[in-house]
């Protein structure tokens, strides 16, 4: 890590025969120069992401949106916590490492649909801290160190959208291999948009044109306006309500229910009781040899069983489990 305390003296630093992987920049209230260093910074090292900090206030985000940031990949806003600087490294590794690890080796991933830097800078931490947790689990069940790599190296990559474009695009190359969706419901068409310009059902357009595709693909659906979770309940989909303050535990739980992150869970068809439970491989197993043909059908259906292999790095399994049906028996 290199520390300079201005921006010249940043581009100081920034010489033809130096390579820096990232670089972080501190905004503050008028600091115009921030914008001139991202030019010229992506014009010397242009393979180089540039990631924009700020506090959060509407004043800073009014100057922000009046300059052009182009040269900037990532605008954030600080919250204190070091959570968000891991959450901005692993995004951009997920970024580099997208189009191999998913494509080819079959590695699973998170679309976020969010517009809204104040937003998606609590969503990415949490996001990753869930990722990285059941990552751990998944390392715990591995025989050996081989293993263990793999299953690193195979966790669950977020991909990040900020207009409907982009989200359609990331979809129509990634989509066979998500997990799932989480969106906000109100966002711009087109990268580079005024705030101003934002579709209000941009994110129920991009529902339907998902699960139209896809009809069991998990999508939750966010916004400030508590009316729109009927809208919400009409598409099947999960909705929180942004202001909400159990916010970060709700989008926790619909994670761990729907994307196969958390315990294998196995309920009661009627009543919602959970009838059985797994924490690792050894414990689903047990659970999937003494399942009854109607209870593998629900978990089948809904693609439960492969969501939660597939969410543990166990790739081969997953897809095999993912093309069973009750009639192969």
């Amino acid at each position: 890590i290199t520390r300079a305390e201005t921006t010249a003296e940043a581009l100081e630093l920034i010489k033809p025969d130096t390579s820096f992987d990232l670089i972080l920049v501190v905004y503050s209230a008028g600091g115009n120069e921030v914008w001139d260093f991202a030019a010229e910074a992506k014009q010397r090292l242009p393979e180089c992401p540039i990631v924009v900090l700020s506090s959060f206030s509407k004043e800073v985000y009014r100057r922000v949106e009046q300059h052009d940031k182009s040269n900037i990949d990532y605008l954030f806003s600080w919250n204190n916590s070091t959570d968000l600087i891991i959450a901005i490294i692993k995004l951009i590794e997920d970024r580099l490492n997208a189009e191999h690890d998913i494509l080819s080796e079959g590695v699973r991933a998170i679309l976020l649909v969010e517009d809204s830097v104040r937003y998606y800078s609590t969503y990415l931490p949490l996001l990753y801290k869930l990722i990285l947790q059941q990552n751990s689990i998944a390392i715990r069940d591995a025989l050996n160190e081989k293993q263990q790599l793999l299953r690193k190296r195979a966790r669950p990559k977020v991909l990040m959208a900020t207009c409907y474009d982009e989200a359609v695009e990331l979809y129509n190359r990634y989509g066979k291999n998500m997990l799932g969706v989480i969106s906000d419901v109100g966002f711009v068409v087109h990268k580079g948009e005024p705030s101003s310009a934002e579709k209000l059902d941009a994110g129920v357009d991009l529902c339907r044109l998902i699960r139209e595709d896809n009809p069991t693909m998990p999508f939750l659906m966010q916004s400030s306006q508590e009316s729109m979770k009927t809208v919400a309940r009409k598409l099947n989909v999960g909705f929180v309500v942004k202001k909400s303050k159990t916010l970060t535990q709700e989008v926790s739980d619909y994670i761990e229910r729907e994307f196969g992150f958390g315990d294998f869970i196995v309920r009661d068809q009627r009543t919602g009781r959970v009838t059985d439970r797994a924490t690792d491989l050894e414990g689903f197993e047990r659970i999937i040899s003494s399942i009854s043909p109607a209870a593998f059908r629900r978990l089948s259906d809904n693609n439960y069983l492969s969501k939660w292999l597939f969410a543990r790095g166990l790739f081969a399994i997953g897809r095999k489990v993912h093309e069973l049906t009750i009639q192969d028996e």
